[in-house]
């Protein structure tokens, strides 16, 4: 091969590492984007998810009253108080919930072996899913207005193979409970469809929500969310708490 012919070799093989150089240093460039697209769609998307939580945060902690805490509020339901004050058992609970139901007699069985001693709220926490849950809440807080909570809250358990897990309005079901206990009908149904009281079981929920709460039945204990799997995990917990 001549000399001129190696020069040329050699002028096409610089050019060809320059274009190869080229593309690569393109390829880069792209990437470069497409990461730099990535990170700031996080980033938003991360700003966008902070900035809910904290709004949140803010509305849940300006929606307490002085006195109150998104545990138990002044106007929470108790089923019974200890007059020591010194151990509370909170429920979060849905009336179509199963679980809720099961955990019903072992509820029952603690109030009767505590007697004066624990205080136990409950609180609603109807899950979307449950067709009825907060029509039943609606109920049982409209007896409660005539001071049936406690007798509507154990109806509604006693009968939930009767109207849970259906897809049908339980209004006139929960409105024969109403009948039976002698409430004033028309004030019951006056409170039944009353905004004001579903507003009363939102309220409820929204403090589920802010303390944590996803499913039912959840319970906290002094403030502690516990998870009791028996009778007895449930009475070494609270025996625990009454030691302190």
């Amino acid at each position: 091969m001549s000399q001129q012919q190696d020069r040329a070799e050699t002028r096409r093989a610089k050019v060809e590492a320059m274009r190869a150089d080229d593309q690569r240093e393109a390829v880069r460039g792209r990437n470069l984007k497409i990461s730099l697209t990535v990170i700031g769609a996080f980033v938003v998307v991360l700003g966008a998810f902070l900035a809910a939580g904290t709004l949140r945060s803010q509305t849940g902690t300006s929606a307490v009253a002085a006195g109150d805490s998104q545990l138990v509020r002044a106007d929470s339901h108790r089923l019974q108080t200890a007059p020591d004050g010194k151990v509370t058992l909170v429920e979060f609970l849905d009336f179509e919930c199963e679980a809720c139901k099961a955990y019903f007699p072992v509820v029952e069985q603690l109030r009767k072996e505590y007697a004066g001693k624990v205080t136990f709220v409950a609180r609603y926490f109807p899950i979307a899913g449950h067709f009825n849950a907060e029509r039943a809440a609606r109920a049982v807080e409209a007896a409660a207005k005539q001071g049936k909570f406690e007798a509507m809250y154990q109806r509604m358990y006693e009968s939930q193979t009767q109207w849970a897990e259906k897809q049908v309005p339980a209004d006139e079901v929960f409105r024969g409970y109403a009948k039976e206990f002698g409430l004033d009908m028309a004030a019951w149904n006056k409170a039944y469809d009353d905004p004001a009281t579903l507003a009363r079981v939102k309220k409820d929920s929204a403090d589920g929500q802010a303390l944590g709460v996803q499913g039912t039945p959840t319970f906290f204990l002094n403030g502690q969310k516990i998870e009791p799997k028996s009778n007895d995990e449930f009475k070494a917990a609270i025996d625990a708490a009454l030691a302190k």
